[in-house]
């Protein structure tokens, strides 16, 4: 099988490291992929935009692609799936329509109501008066979301009132474009979260391992939210009881709820949820794609062949399929990112060190990278993603921070305290 991967970051990096594993691929295209995709044996990039739809089936259809399967959300919420289907072509990636319950946060809200699905409380609003309003009666802690697509930064957990009613003014003003025409504002759950990625052919729905990320920017979860900074898998706070849990109360409601709708997902499934402090599972969001950099850590740990499990959901055979199978261990996944992320950042850095990370046994998955005259140069904020495994969660923990340590760049960032939740089991 040839697959072809739609995305640039460390996420598409491990699927196409992840599918070259099966000799059931010979081939894996990334469109347009990274320095760190054209580095792996097998796998070529394609100098095509993520929207570029026509061009995307034009090869597809050429070139005897047997599944595409799409990493971000926005071409999905575009409509690439739609488009890449009536071509007859097999795709990994909900509709346009189902894609919704990210790309708009109100209507996830609708969804999770309707399905009666544990989650926040939660108002709606489109002028910044009523929304200040209704912040001034509800009090700090509170959450402000900017409706739509963001690339991660239209979620404020304001802890006062000064910072709830600058989250609402900044979406209002058109920081985040028309993502921010529409603001949700919901309480602030407290608790553990963990990130519950599951894959579905529309019908039937299997969560893979719970990781936990890590968003804040800062050690101890401090100063401001980030696309993620690192994740381990999996995470303990998920126990069997509450995975139960989760699959009957959220999961299933949330596929029935779209089938209702008349909504053909097959894809992926991303439920970020908060483990309240008495063990309730309840939805902060859910997403239409794999968790970046969840993925990088959930991978690694994967025995069966993604490959043949996409594609089951891709031919609606998941309830057929065989239980998935992962390896004993933990894995941390760290990123390092550029000096100055999440804000404003320096491109095309040189990096040295890589090869020497992967020798010590560490998976580097590049995030924001180009080969440029045969030297990795940095592309992103978020440059890499560094995974190992371990028996234990320590055992992970040393090894990918081994990794991290052979990899230079000028100004080069990582937090030094993933995983310290569960640092000692």
């Amino acid at each position: 099988m040839r697959v072809l991967v739609v995305g640039n970051g460390g996420r598409e990096h491990a699927l196409a490291w992840k599918f070259l594993q099966s000799p059931q691929v010979q081939q894996v295209v990334c469109v347009p992929g990274n320095g760190g995709t054209a580095s792996l044996k097998n796998c070529r990039n394609l100098a095509l935009s993520v929207d570029d739809f026509e061009g995307i089936a034009r090869y597809a259809l050429v070139n005897n692609i047997g599944m595409i399967v799409v990493g971000p959300e926005l071409p999905l919420s575009l409509g690439i799936t739609d488009f890449l289907k009536a071509q007859d072509l097999k795709v990994f990636g909900p509709t346009q329509e189902g894609a919704q319950i990210e790309s708009s946060k109100a209507w996830a809200k609708d969804l999770m109501r309707e399905a009666a699905i544990p989650t926040a409380r939660a108002e709606v609003f489109t002028d910044a008066d009523s929304a200040i309003v209704y912040i001034r009666a509800q009090g700090a802690p509170i959450v402000i979301k900017a409706d739509g697509l963001a690339a991660g930064k239209g979620v404020t957990v304001a802890t006062s009132l000064e910072q709830a009613e600058n989250a609402v003014t900044a979406c209002f003003s058109g920081q985040f474009g028309k993502a921010g025409s529409q603001v949700v504002i919901e309480e602030c759950l407290q608790g553990q979260e963990v990130s519950i990625l599951a894959v579905t052919d529309g019908l039937t729905i299997r969560p893979l391992l719970p990781a936990q990320d890590h968003k804040r920017i800062g050690e101890n979860d401090t100063g401001e939210n980030t696309g993620g900074m690192g994740a381990y898998a999996p995470a303990p706070i998920a126990t069997p009881e509450i995975m139960q849990r989760i699959q009957t109360e959220i999961l299933e409601p949330a596929i029935r709820a779209l089938r209702d709708r008349n909504i053909d997902y097959r894809g992926v499934l991303y439920a970020g949820l908060m483990i309240t402090p008495e063990g309730d599972p309840k939805v902060i969001e859910f997403n239409c794609r794999f968790g970046d950099p969840e993925t990088q850590a959930i991978l690694p740990l994967l025995e069966t062949p993604l490959e043949k499990l996409l594609y089951a959901c891709t031919q609606r055979k998941l309830a057929d399929f065989p239980e998935i199978e992962w390896k004993s261990g933990a894995a941390t996944c760290v990123v390092i990112a550029s000096e100055g992320y999440p804000g404003n950042h320096p491109k095309g850095l040189a990096v040295s060190g890589i090869a020497a990370a992967e020798e010590t046994g560490a998976a580097v998955f590049h995030a924001g990278t180009q080969m440029k005259n045969n030297q990795i140069v940095t592309d992103g904020g978020r440059v890499f993603s560094v995974t190992a495994i371990g028996e234990t969660f320590d055992q992970s923990i040393e090894n990918a921070y081994r990794g991290v340590e052979r990899i230079q760049f000028e100004g080069m960032y990582y937090r030094r305290d993933i995983a310290y939740r569960v640092k000692g089991k």
